[in-house]
């Protein structure tokens, strides 16, 4: 009788075969020189929920394969303070590479998102495992499985003659002078409420304000609420999507003294930071969320997380440290 080899593909289709011409377990496993006991374990271990009796060699067989290669893993975060480390800032916000940055211990931002992994069985599409926790919702994405960034669905624009993008200072581009600003508008559909958010091009700043509606009022006031705190020589542009709540540009140039200009229709890298910037929120606040029950306390909570976690572009200072070394304003003290 054959002792600690493994199953071979030959072998397993012999075992279809014996399950096909009704032979019992041990008629199978004294066929194949195996032990019983054997045999009646590969066998349920990969026959169909269905139909008890399917057991179908090849998928039996990557099966085991991949058990094998899954077998004795280690974690990828060997010491227990570097794991508490890593997963106190997942919950504050902070990506694996801003996490890899700070980190005690020398540690990758891959072998961060392997951790993060690794806490399920299947690839992400299983089942927890014992004893471990479901990191997965702290990434900015929340996938199941680490894959491409899909389209983002279209939206309503206005055409007409905005100040073009074509036209900005070449200077916003270089992201060397502070002053240069992006908004958006965060909706969700279970409520007519929204999130204004204003953005700072060079340092990261942000700023983060619920209205009511999407009415060209309510995105004023909000804006102007968030840029009104910044000194009039560090508010020079303002660039932003061509969506109806933006039309009413004109009173922000004459309350804020800024020049707005407009993105290209469905060009939504022309305000990259901003993209950016609502993928940060969304990671507290998913799609869903109805923002009418969103505290202005926790709204601005959620504001201070994200400017005060490190940025890989700013050579890992946060965006308060680099607006306050720009313009010497302090903001969030």
């Amino acid at each position: 009788m054959k002792q600690h080899k493994k199953l071979s593909i030959e072998e397993r289709e012999q075992i279809q075969l014996g399950l096909w011409g009704k032979r019992s377990i041990r008629q199978i496993a004294k066929d194949l020189n195996r032990a019983p006991s054997s045999i009646a374990r590969e066998i349920n271990k990969n026959k169909d929920s269905i139909n008890r009796r399917m057991y179908i060699p090849r998928v039996a067989h990557e099966k085991a394969i991949t058990r094998r290669s899954c077998r004795g893993r280690e974690l990828r975060l060997k010491s227990e303070a570097l794991r508490q480390y890593v997963v106190a800032r997942l919950k504050l916000g902070w990506s694996p590479e801003q996490i890899s940055s700070k980190a005690p211990e020398p540690i990758s931002h891959e072998a961060i998102y392997q951790y993060i992994y690794a806490q399920v069985y299947r690839n992400g599409y299983g089942y927890i495992r014992p004893g471990c926790e479901d990191l997965r919702p702290y990434l900015a994405r929340r996938k199941k499985r680490r894959t491409r960034k899909g389209l983002r669905s279209s939206y309503r624009i206005e055409k007409g003659p905005l100040p073009s993008i074509d036209n900005r200072p070449k200077e916003v581009e270089t992201r060397k002078k502070a002053g240069h600003f992006e908004d958006d508008l965060i909706v969700s559909r279970l409520s007519q409420y929204a999130l204004k958010t204003v953005n700072e091009r060079a340092s990261g700043l942000v700023f983060i304000e619920k209205v009511k509606n999407k009415t060209i009022s309510e995105s004023n006031r909000a804006v102007i609420k968030c840029l009104e705190k910044i000194p009039t020589e560090y508010r020079k542009t303002l660039t932003r999507d061509r969506g109806s709540e933006n039309l009413g540009y004109i009173e922000l140039e004459k309350k804020l003294k800024i020049n707005c200009y407009f993105a290209h229709a469905y060009h939504s890298w022309e305000r990259g930071s901003n993209e950016n910037l609502n993928g940060l929120i969304r990671r507290f606040l998913p799609k869903g969320t109805d923002f009418k029950t969103i505290s202005e306390d926790q709204i601005k909570h959620i504001e201070y997380l994200i400017n005060s976690r490190p940025r890989k572009r700013l050579a890992w200072k946060t965006p308060y440290e680099v607006f306050y070394e720009m313009t010497g304003v302090a903001i969030g003290v």
